[in-house]
Parts: C-alpha cells; sequence; structure tokens
C-alpha cells in the first residue's frame, strides 16, 4: 500500500508541476497543451466507437508480432545456445539482423507484405525478436554444468534434460526477454503505423498532428502508454505463475 501511495502521489505531482509549467510559462496549446485539455480530450477519444477499431488494430499488430517473436526467438536461443555448430553457422546473421536498423527495413516489409497488418506484424515481431533470443539464448549457456553431469550419470535421454533442466533452467531470462520484447513490439506496431498506416493508433496520432489537435494527440499517447503498462503488467505477472520458485517472481509478489 505504502508503494502505491507513493506512486500516485509521484503521477499526481508530475501532472501539478506539468499544470505550473504550462499556466506559468504561458505555453501555447499547440506545443504543450495543460492536463485538463489532454484529460477532455481523452473522455471524447474513449466515446468515439472507431478509436476502439485502431486499439484492435494495434493490439493485434502488437500481439501478434510479440507471439512469433517471443516463439521463434526462444526456439531460436535454445537450439544455438545448445548446439555448437549451429551457433557458428546462424548467430552473425542473427547479429548482422539486430545492428540493421530496423525503420530502414519498414519499405521492404511493406513492399513484400504489403499495406495491410500483415507487414505491420512482421516489423513488431522483428523489433521484438532480438530480446527474447539473446535471453534464451544466454539462458541455455547458463545451464550448471554441474547438473547436466548428473542428468548424464542417470543416463537421461536429451527430451528428459532438455524438458526437467534446460527449459526450467532457462525460463527466467526468457521471461526478462519477453518483458522487454512486448515494449518493443508495441512501439514496432506503432511506428509502422506512422509510416504506412490507415488504421490504428499510430496513424489516428498522425492524423491528429496533421490537423493540429495537439491535445488529442497527447490522448492517444497516454492511451498507448496504457495499453502498454497494461501489457507490460501482464507478462510481469507471468513469473508468478510459470516460476513462482525463482527469486524474481518472489520480488514480484512483494
Amino acid at each position: 500500500m505504502n508503494r502505491l501511495l507513493i506512486q500516485i502521489i509521484s503521477v499526481l505531482v508530475f501532472f501539478l508541476l506539468w499544470k505550473g509549467y504550462v499556466s506559468g510559462f504561458d505555453v501555447s496549446p499547440l506545443v504543450l497543451p495543460p492536463p485538463e485539455d489532454v484529460l477532455h480530450a481523452l473522455v471524447r477519444l474513449m466515446q468515439r466507437d472507431d478509436t476502439y477499431y485502431h486499439i484492435y488494430t494495434t493490439l493485434a499488430e502488437c500481439l501478434g508480432g510479440f507471439c512469433i517473436a517471443v516463439i521463434v526467438g526462444t526456439l531460436l536461443g535454445q537450439l544455438l545456445g545448445r548446439i555448437a555448430i549451429l551457433d557458428t553457422i546462424f548467430k552473425p546473421f542473427v547479429i548482422a539482423l539486430q545492428l540493421t536498423p530496423k525503420v530502414a527495413l519498414i519499405p521492404l516489409f511493406i513492399l513484400w507484405f504489403g499495406f495491410g497488418i500483415e507487414s505491420k506484424i512482421i516489423i513488431s515481431a522483428l523489433l521484438a525478436f532480438f530480446p527474447v533470443f539473446s535471453n534464451s539464448y544466454l539462458g541455455a549457456k547458463s545451464v550448471d554444468t554441474g547438473l547436466i553431469e548428473v542428468f548424464q550419470v542417470g543416463k537421461a535421454s536429451t527430451w528428459q534434460r532438455f524438458k526437467l533442466l534446460v527449459i526450467p533452467a532457462s525460463l527466467p531470462y526468457i521471461l526478462t526477454g519477453m518483458e522487454m520484447a512486448i515494449v518493443l513490439a508495441i512501439i514496432g506496431a506503432v511506428v509502422s503505423e506512422f509510416v504506412a498506416g490507415s488504421r490504428g493508433l499510430g496513424y489516428l496520432a498522425t492524423i491528429k498532428l496533421q490537423d493540429l489537435e495537439v491535445d488529442t494527440l497527447f490522448a492517444v499517447v497516454i492511451l498507448l502508454a496504457m495499453i502498454g503498462f497494461v501489457l507490460y503488467f501482464i507478462v510481469g505477472s507471468l513469473r508468478k505463475v510459470v516460476i513462482p520458485w525463482h527469486e524474481s517472481a518472489k520480488a514480484v509478489k512483494k
């Protein structure tokens, strides 16, 4: 309760400072509208039916890309982390992909997959992929060698070692990667909507900017932040369900 109270107070102080800055320095509403105008714009935005269509589109792109990134990133990280020859062959390509500016690839994906939701999902998955892959790879590499030897002495099969040792040891790393990936998945979806969107919250923000409805633009940004917070909280809460025995899950409970 004390932590929650501190967080609420910090948010209220932030809005008071915002209001004080706008009023004290006579800032133009076209640059930074006062918080009450943004709140009213947010209420008006949530009363419109098309807003929920844009929310659904962005969520579909974000969650679709996130799921692809989790599946592919986890599997590839485990394979490269446990099989040396695959690590040697494929890791340079994975690193090169990560070092390539993702925004520069957006026109290519639009050319290949079109202007529909498919290209947005692929872009979202591309941004979210590397945190999952790198943490899954690190988790596979971090399995205790002593435990591996115990399983070998016990004549456990490859599948038994993978299911009972490698996966449980890797799960804390994978979940950490997922927490970062959900944030990047949202960024990928919104940026792709900025560049070539005809629907979604990123597209809506672009339209409001063109119409100089700055208060509504801020309302869209706040709505995106709220969605991101909820998704991050849900992914972070998976620790309590998937790895309740781990120290990170105990920290989440506290």
